[in-house]
């Protein structure tokens, strides 16, 4: 079964692309879908709509996992603007026939690293841990991707 996280972001969108059978995680791919700040939103979501069309293109996911939104309560306009963005992905997704799977912070965080308040340092290390990679992932929007996908496929293997 072949999973996209994606780890939504207003100027990095994380992606990791995870081939998930017989609970062997395979890393396919991962990367950052780059946006420019001082763009306008409107400008900004059609550039991650585009982005996110050829990764779905080129991979062809059966699952999408997407992490759920968070707002904290001193910040809540982060959690309405990064509405947006998840907007598109699940619009992407459902536009590819991508089942959609939805997981909190925490969960990512407990499943992949067994904390559930692990750190970012501590997600990137988890994930170098699991592949074996030379580096941790980076950006860490990456690592916090292919952490999701990573947990969906745990999830979907238990059932």
């Amino acid at each position: 079964m072949r999973i996209l996280g994606i780890d939504p972001g207003l100027q990095l969108t994380g992606y990791g692309v995870v081939d998930y059978q017989f609970l062997r995680p395979k890393l396919i791919d991962g990367g950052v879908i780059r946006l420019q700040q001082r763009t306008p939103m409107a400008e900004r979501l059609l550039e991650l709509e585009k982005e996110l069309e050829s990764i779905f293109v080129e991979y062809s996911p059966e699952v999408c996992a997407v992490e759920q939104l968070y707002a904290h309560y001193k910040h809540p306009r982060t959690a309405i603007l990064m509405g947006h963005a998840r907007g598109v992905i699940l619009l992407v997704a459902q536009r590819h026939g991508a089942r959609i799977k939805e997981f909190s912070a925490n969960r990512v965080k407990q499943a992949v690293s067994g904390h559930g308040h692990a750190s970012k340092l501590q997600m990137q290390r988890s994930i170098q841990a699991i592949w074996n990679l030379k580096e941790p992932p980076s950006p860490p929007d990456v690592a916090d991707a292919l952490a999701i996908a990573l947990c969906c496929g745990r999830f979907l293997g238990d059932r």
